[in-house]
């Protein structure tokens, strides 16, 4: 199984990408692929832009969606929304291709300091994700990352959470037949 995963930032010290790299060790036997994306980075969306065409880097990120069966992603929150580097990655790639997401399982989950842990991010992406051909079949949020997670080890160290995030990841395995 080919499972794409980033993390909804990029920030060189992205706590989300902490959590994306803790999951994927739990994906043992699976080809693994970890995008950064700093390597999508492009013009801020605009509709005089669109006219130019799309950046190569939007058709190269909705290509490796495709060629890949499921996808693991944790969102950074910005001022209660996405990361304006996602964001604009998103905007992009749903002009290029409104379905992006292809109709790919996806792992969705969120983590911040806060006690909220990315929890408006994750309810946008719930209702905007589905819009764009996201089946998501299963979410996690890591409240208070600094206090639950070594990031040392990459690993979760309040035991209620890891519990959750373990039968999280269980789930969607189990939807993903492995």
């Amino acid at each position: 199984m080919k499972i794409l995963c980033f993390a909804g930032s990029n920030s060189s010290q992205s706590i989300n990408k902490k959590l994306v790299r803790a999951t994927m060790k739990y994906f043992e036997g699976q080809e693994l692929t970890l995008l950064d994306l700093n390597d999508f980075e492009t013009s801020i969306f605009s509709i005089d832009r669109e006219k130019n065409g799309y950046p190569e880097v939007i058709q190269n990120f909705v290509q490796l969606i495709s060629e890949h069966d499921a996808i693991i992603v944790s969102l950074a929150e910005n001022n209660s929304t996405y990361s304006t580097a996602f964001k604009n990655i998103l905007d992009w790639s749903s002009r290029f291709n409104l379905k992006f997401f292809a109709e790919k399982p996806m792992l969705l989950m969120s983590t911040s300091p806060g006690g909220y842990g990315g929890g408006n991010v994750m309810n946008a992406a719930k209702n905007q994700f589905p819009k764009h051909a996201a089946q998501v079949v299963e979410t996690f949020s890591l409240p208070l990352f600094n206090k639950s997670f070594d990031a040392e080890n990459l690993e979760i160290i309040d035991e209620e959470l890891k519990s959750r995030h373990q039968d999280t990841i269980t789930q969607f395995k189990k939807s993903l037949g492995i």
